[in-house]
């Protein structure tokens, strides 16, 4: 049993002052009854709704993992593969937010935080994903023009990249680039290369959004700091209330 403000608080509504102020404002109930005093204590069978909305009493975390190469982005794996969820050592029953694919590495957000991780995931808010990557294949300056633009994939146009030629070799035949999309389509960099007859040889997602590795090694991740949590959430919202002015 737990005092219910701490709940709360461990819910990541509201700091547990905050949830004391809830509580006395008539805003929390418990199994259906309004709950005003201090005091009371809870179990994990008992529901709890703050201003009419059941609290997730599991804890909510963040957690950034450069993720390594051959590892799958989901919670299981039916051919017995490593998941992302098996590197980090948590209690809590977290996902990830996106996909990268078994052979790309870098940068992964993982969170049992389901509307953190849609709102982040949504097409609308566009969010910058930058990933260095290495193709067999000369990519030139009007290649990476057309990516810039936007490029006809099979399913649409794709949004206008950024792109920074970092190496490019005739005589090795092979091109070293960063690139940043705002669009989180399935495969997509690697279909992106594929359009000009280039195959990716190394794919590497080092930024999203603000958030860079840092000094991550591959398979290691480390918490995100709530700064870091509500600057994410603010672009989120930012662009949730863009679209509600309109």
């Amino acid at each position: 049993m737990e005092r219910l403000q701490k709940v709360i608080a461990a819910s990541g509504i509201a700091s547990r002052r905050k949830a004391e102020e809830m509580i006395q404002q008539g805003r929390v109930k418990v199994n259906g009854q309004t709950v005003k005093e201090m005091g009371v204590k809870v179990s994990t069978q008992d529901r709890i709704e703050v201003d009419g909305h059941e609290i997730n009493k599991e804890e909510k975390v963040y957690y950034l993992l450069n993720k390594p190469k051959r590892t799958i982005c989901s919670v299981s794996d039916d051919k017995e593969r490593d998941t992302v969820v098996d590197i980090i050592d948590c209690k809590e029953r977290i996902f990830p937010v996106g996909r990268l694919d078994y052979e790309t590495t870098g940068l992964l957000l993982l969170t049992n935080d389901g509307e953190f991780a849609n709102g982040l995931m949504h097409p609308r808010n566009h969010i910058r994903k930058t990933y260095e990557v290495a193709v067999k294949g000369v990519l030139t300056d009007g290649m990476c023009a057309l990516l810039e633009k936007g490029i006809e994939l099979e399913d649409g146009k794709t949004l206008p990249a950024e792109v920074f030629v970092l190496q490019r070799s005739e005589k090795k035949n092979k091109t070293v680039l960063q690139i940043t999309i705002q669009e989180g389509r399935n495969r997509q960099v690697r279909r992106m290369m594929e359009f000009f007859n280039c195959e990716v040889t190394r794919l590497n997602r080092i930024q999203y959004a603000f958030l860079d590795l840092g000094n991550l090694r591959q398979g290691q991740y480390r918490k995100l700091r709530m700064f870091e949590v509500r600057k994410l959430m603010s672009i989120v919202n930012k662009n949730d209330q863009s679209l509600t002015d309109r």
